[in-house]
């Protein structure tokens, strides 16, 4: 065979991989849920990058564990929260927010999913009692939020990159691999060596530049943050596992009633969830 018909060969190639490739993207296959308010409907589609996530919500939802539920939790220009079962004929002023099934999800995190105005996430306990973010089994909220500028945006970059720096410096300190490293910085901090402590920190800090490159929001995604809004400081401390198609105006309506002192509705927020198709 000569160097043209090689040539020819690999090009053909690479035009059937990317038709494959092509095709494969078009026919991925998403689930999509309705939630019916006494507002109206809102249409989501479920993430296939959040599998945990998907097929529990997927699950409850077959169940008609969340119909006559509450929406419990609701804050103008924040989120709108339910899936707490024990808000089932809950009656008027009892507080909410506690129920779920006896199990939690553990944590989806993934850098092109992050908290834009109609996205459903979930809900889960503070991180005093849990550190590593699980989920709540049932409970989950959808994303109003508000418009950022760019100033304010790069403020919760900042504080996120604070707060995400300092895990992956204990995990980097935790590695196995670095066992030396994390006794020099322990003995430093022991004999408060600051010449030599702050030597340490700067070598595990070279050693976790590339893995905090994900932290940083896109262009894209500033770009959203900055005209359709959201909640950017949950980011990297709450599982998103769908979001909104439908619906928009149906979660403004619900986000604007009038709420007690722990932020339940007034007049009940009542939901059933079904799957549909698109």
């Amino acid at each position: 065979m000569n160097n043209w018909s090689k040539f020819f060969g690999a090009l053909l190639l690479g035009c059937v991989m990317l038709s494959l490739y092509s095709f494969v993207k078009k026919k991925e296959k998403f689930t999509y849920v309705e939630i019916t308010t006494n507002f109206g409907e809102m249409k989501f589609k479920l993430y296939n990058e959040t599998p945990l996530h998907r097929d529990n919500f997927i699950k409850l939802t077959e169940e008609d564990y969340f119909d006559s539920l509450l929406f419990h939790r609701v804050i103008n220009n924040f989120m709108i929260q339910g899936g707490d079962p024990d808000s089932k004929g809950a009656p008027e002023g009892k507080q909410l927010g506690n129920g779920g099934p006896s199990y939690q999800i553990n944590a989806e995190f993934v850098p092109s999913l992050y908290h834009k105005k109609g996205v459903l996430a979930a809900a889960r306990e503070g991180d005093p009692q849990n550190p590593l973010k699980k989920s709540s089994g049932s409970q989950f909220y959808i994303v109003q939020g508000q418009v950022f500028d760019s100033a304010q945006l790069a403020g919760v970059e900042q504080r996120r990159l604070d707060g995400c720096r300092k895990e992956e410096f204990k995990k980097c300190l935790n590695d196995p691999e670095n066992e030396g490293l994390k006794s020099a910085y322990s003995e430093a901090m022991k004999k408060r060596d600051r010449e030599l402590g702050q030597e340490l920190v700067d070598s595990v800090n070279t050693i976790i530049a590339p893995s905090l490159e994900k932290y940083y929001y896109t262009n894209e995604q500033r770009e959203v943050y900055q005209t359709i809004g959201g909640t950017p400081h949950l980011d990297y401390a709450y599982t998103v596992f769908g979001e909104m198609i439908e619906g928009f105006d149906v979660l403004d309506s619900i986000a604007a009633v009038q709420t007690d002192r722990n932020n339940r509705p007034m007049k009940d927020v009542i939901m059933t969830v079904k799957i549909v198709k698109k």
